[in-house]
């Protein structure tokens, strides 16, 4: 897929950074752009040499939600049955869905403002690192619109159902530190340290043992949406494809000889 309105890319070894690319728009969202997302995000989860993501947004925003003014969007909904159901289906649906279900890592690297379906999307990532200048809310009640990429499920899940209701219904915006208080972001860190920081994570997740890595993500994920006894279920299963792994051996062996592992995804 060619892409026009995003940049996936290697930029170190076993580090790929997916950068929303519409500054003049503050990286709001179309059809094409989710389509595009969900592309590199396969590409991603396919790739074995690739073992941390980093999401980002392209100059001063990281992304301010759907695109309103987008034309092309309105030609889909006025075209097609149940028009902007498609629309949704089509388009933030499918990428809060395969972000949802990835089983590799991905840190959101907050570098400006978050909105509505922007919020959404960081909320989807498994790492949360703002810029103190980042803002973050759900501003899609103010244009009469609805949380309806994903947001009524992950808005009450990290605020708790009133403080959700009340950043939705009065379209409330936090600043970084809000935010970090509030649970939406994980670390604030200054906007001209946040690039290298959040490097510095995702070097460290690259390091890790890769089957640890998804496995851990994948059970705990699950979990949020099952009993104990399902979860143990699930941890029973995951054991037998890790504890017999390679990277198990190494990691036994490095510890034993007093030596930094060298993990292969085996």
């Amino acid at each position: 897929m060619e892409y026009q309105n995003i940049l996936f890319e290697e930029i170190e070894t076993g580090i790929a950074r997916l950068t929303l690319d519409r500054p003049q728009r503050m990286n709001a969202y179309d059809v094409r752009t989710a389509q595009e997302c969900v592309d590199a995000l396969g590409r991603y989860a396919s790739d074995d040499s690739l073992r941390a993501l980093v999401l980002t947004g392209a100059g001063r925003g990281f992304c301010s939600g759907g695109d309103i003014r987008s034309t092309e969007d309105e030609e889909i909904a006025e075209s097609r049955l149940i028009g902007h159901a498609t629309v949704m289906r089509e388009g933030f649906h499918a990428l809060t869905r395969t972000l949802h279900q990835l089983e590799k890592p991905v840190i959101a690297m907050v570098n400006g403002p978050a909105m509505a379906g922007g919020l959404t999307l960081a909320l989807l990532c498994d790492l949360r690192i703002a810029s103190d200048r980042a803002k973050l809310g759900d501003t899609s009640g103010t244009v009469g619109l609805l949380p309806d990429e994903g947001g009524a499920w992950l808005f009450p899940r990290f605020l708790g159902l009133e403080k959700a209701l009340r950043m939705t219904m009065f379209g409330e915006v936090y600043d970084a530190r809000e935010a970090k208080e509030l649970g939406l972001v994980g670390e604030v860190v200054p906007h001209d340290e946040l690039e290298e920081h959040v490097l510095g994570l995702a070097r460290t997740l690259a390091q890790k043992a890769p089957l640890a890595v998804r496995l851990a993500k994948r059970m705990m994920i699950r979990g949020q949406e099952s009993t104990l006894t399902q979860s143990l279920d699930d941890a029973e299963l995951a054991v037998t494809i890790a504890n017999d792994s390679e990277d198990v051996q190494e990691g036994v062996r490095a510890f034993i000889e007093g030596r930094p592992p060298v993990f292969q995804g085996r």
